[in-house]
C-alpha cells in the first residue's frame, strides 16, 4: 500500500490512475450506450431492460455503480493534481504561446471534464431519479425519454454535452495511449484512428436518441 501511494504520488502515477479510470468510463459508457439504443426496439425492449437492471440485476447494479463513482472520483482528483502541478511548473505565463503540439480537445479539457461533471448531476436527477424534467414515470422509462427529447432545450443542452464529451474522449484516448506507452512515430497515426474512432462512436451513439426523438421516428 506505501509503494501504491508513493507510485501515485508521482506524475506518471496519476496519469496512469487517471487512464485506467478513464477505460473504466468508456466501458461504462459504452455499456449505457447500448442500452439506451434499445428504445429504437420499442418501449417493450427497453423498459424489460431497465426492470431488469433494477430487478434482478439491482445488486450487481449497486456494486457497478459504487466502482463508477470511485473511479469518476479518482480521476477527477489525479486530473485536478496533475493540472496544478503544471501550473506551478510554469507560474510564468509564455508571451507567446503558440499550440504546436496540443489540440483543441487538449486545450479545452480543463473546461469540458467540469461541464459534462455538471451535466452528468442534471441527467442522473432527470432520468434516474425524476426529480427535474416531464418524465414522471418510475417503470417507464420510455416514456420518460422521449417526453424528455420532445422539449428542444432538453435535447440541445443533451447534444451539446455529448460532443463535449466526444472531445473529452478523444482527448483521453489520446494522452491513455501516450501514457500506456504508444507514444511512437509508427504508432500516432494508429493512435489517432482509434482516439478519433472511440469518441465518435459515443458522441453519434448517444445524440441519434434525441434527433430520433426530435425528428419524429420516436414517438
Amino acid at each position: 500500500m506505501a509503494g501504491m501511494l508513493a507510485f501515485y504520488h508521482t506524475t506518471v502515477g496519476k496519469k496512469i490512475v487517471m487512464a485506467v479510470t478513464g477505460v473504466m468510463m468508456f466501458f461504462w459508457l459504452l455499456g449505457h450506450m447500448v442500452g439506451n439504443l434499445q428504445i429504437f426496439l420499442g418501449p417493450d425492449k427497453i423498459n424489460g431492460y431497465a426492470h431488469f437492471l433494477h430487478g434482478g440485476a439491482a445488486e450487481i447494479l449497486v456494486v457497478v455503480r459504487t466502482v463508477m463513482i470511485i473511479a469518476v472520483l479518482l480521476h477527477i482528483l489525479a486530473a485536478v493534481q496533475v493540472t496544478l502541478a503544471n501550473w506551478a511548473a510554469r507560474p510564468v505565463g509564455y508571451s507567446v504561446k503558440k499550440d504546436i503540439e496540443t489540440s483543441y480537445a487538449a486545450r479545452t479539457m480543463i473546461w469540458t471534464g467540469p461541464l459534462i461533471l455538471i451535466y452528468l448531476i442534471y441527467h442522473l436527477l432527470m432520468f434516474t431519479y425524476l426529480k427535474v424534467g416531464p418524465g414522471i414515470s418510475e417503470t417507464d422509462v420510455y416514456h420518460n425519454v422521449v417526453e424528455a427529447f420532445q422539449v428542444p432545450l432538453i435535447s440541445g443542452i443533451y447534444i451539446v454535452a455529448m460532443i463535449m464529451l466526444a472531445f473529452h474522449l478523444w482527448h483521453g484516448a489520446w494522452s491513455m495511449l501516450q501514457t500506456l506507452g504508444a507514444n511512437h512515430p509508427k504508432y500516432n497515426r494508429l493512435r489517432k484512428i482509434v482516439a478519433t474512432g472511440l469518441s465518435v462512436i459515443i458522441a453519434v451513439g448517444f445524440v441519434s436518441v434525441p434527433v430520433a426523438v426530435l425528428l419524429g421516428f420516436i414517438r
